[in-house]
């Protein structure tokens, strides 16, 4: 099977953890089956300079195109993003990228037979648009906000629409997200949930867990929230609870534009010495905090399937966390956690519960244990085979 991975949420070696659950429901599907000839194209926002003082702009300017990831390649097209209109054209803009480059793939003799597209917008709607020139067929996975806030918006809604049309199949990673599409006029049998697994080796219980909090300087009871530091990801009302629970301590894992924000909402609060912003971490050392930690925290307004709510629990320790979207599909039982309406008071007392019923880290793993990459393996090679085959 020569396939073809079309996203622009794909690690690259200045980004290595952008789109890292991707990368890794990509791994496991390789892993379990080898005949798989995989290819990815990742694509890239152009900017013209590579001066830091452009901060994340900078960042574009600085991937390669070409990289080899875990022994597969992967291309990084440019593609242009106009200020303030991004979001009309970039669609179109990302189409181009993407057939100028499939095309200089085959002029090399690479040859594809099906393209697994990640993310329904923008780069499902530029797959679709590039697909009509090359003729070959595509599946679009959802992932959250493409579905669960994009729509909003008249002109995306409509292109959504055509793309996933123009599909072969749609896969969305939680039922919510497939409600979407089907409400949006979709038939059932058109759109498979395939959930995402977590890495059940990387995310354990730790050999030694008090050795770990003492490296780390963690004690008493901790929370560790990791995500993108922005509002969606509700890291400010995990520090305004705190306000509530004296004896709890905080650290944060991940970087972005509300950092300091955020550092100023600590000390407003008074919280500061008991909050620690880690800063973006590779994976391994994300399950260190998680094994050290004591509960794992989302306070998210939006989510597709957020991965790191399985990877606290694979590590033994529960979540607290916003009843949005797929999360209720994560948090199904008492053992993973406990789910809360998404404001500091809840979160609060959400804390104040699962501490008051005592928590079992070995049930927790358990249940996460439930979670493998092998049945979304499975069902994605029997989808693909049937496309295939037809």
């Amino acid at each position: 099977m020569k396939l073809l991975t079309v996203t622009s949420l794909f690690p690259n070696h200045i980004e290595p953890n952008l789109g890292i659950f991707i990368n890794t429901r990509l791994r496991y599907l390789r892993t379990k089956y080898p005949d798989i000839e995989h290819t990815v194209i990742a694509p890239v926002p152009w900017f013209p300079s590579s001066n830091e003082r452009f901060g994340q702009y900078a960042k574009y300017a600085q991937v390669k195109s070409q990289e080899v990831r875990e022994g597969v390649d992967v291309y990084h097209p440019k593609y242009l993003v106009i200020p303030k209109v991004g979001m009309l054209f970039t669609p179109f803009t990302m189409a181009f990228a993407i057939w100028r480059q499939l095309r200089r793939l085959r002029k090399q003799g690479k040859q594809f037979e099906l393209i697994d597209g990640h993310y329904f917008y923008p780069d499902g709607v530029a797959i679709a648009l590039a697909m009509k020139l090359l003729k070959l067929p595509f599946t679009l996975t959802a992932r959250g906000t493409d579905l669960n806030l994009i729509p909003q918006y008249k002109l995306p809604r409509k292109l959504i629409n055509w793309a996933a049309e123009k599909a072969a199949h749609s896969i969305t990673v939680c039922a919510a997200l497939k409600d979407v599409l089907i409400e949006m006029g979709h038939a059932k049998d058109s759109v498979t949930v395939m959930r995402n697994g977590v890495n059940l080796d990387l995310f354990s219980p730790a050999s030694n867990r008090q050795a770990l909090r003492e490296k780390l300087d963690i004690t008493g009871t901790t929370l560790i929230s990791v995500g993108y530091l922005i509002e969606r990801k509700g890291h400010h009302l995990i520090i305004e609870a705190l306000t509530e629970l004296p004896d709890v301590n905080l650290v944060i894992v991940g970087n972005g534009p509300w950092e300091q924000k955020l550092q100023q909402l600590a000390l407003r609060y008074n919280v500061a010495e008991r909050v620690k912003f880690a800063g973006s971490l590779p994976q391994k050392q994300v399950a260190e905090y998680f094994q050290a930690g004591d509960i794992g925290m989302l306070a998210s307004s939006r989510e597709g399937w957020a991965n790191v709510l399985l990877e606290s629990m694979a590590c033994g320790s529960p979540v607290v966390a916003t009843k949005v979207w797929g999360t209720p599909e994560v948090v199904a039982k008492p053992e993973a956690g406990v789910l809360v309406e998404r404001n500091a008071k809840a979160l609060a007392d959400g804390i104040k519960q699962l501490l008051a019923q005592g928590i079992n880290r070995d049930n927790t793993r358990v249940y996460a244990e439930h979670f493998n990459w092998d049945e979304t393996s499975d069902a994605q090679y029997q989808l693909f085979n049937r496309i295939l085959s037809s």
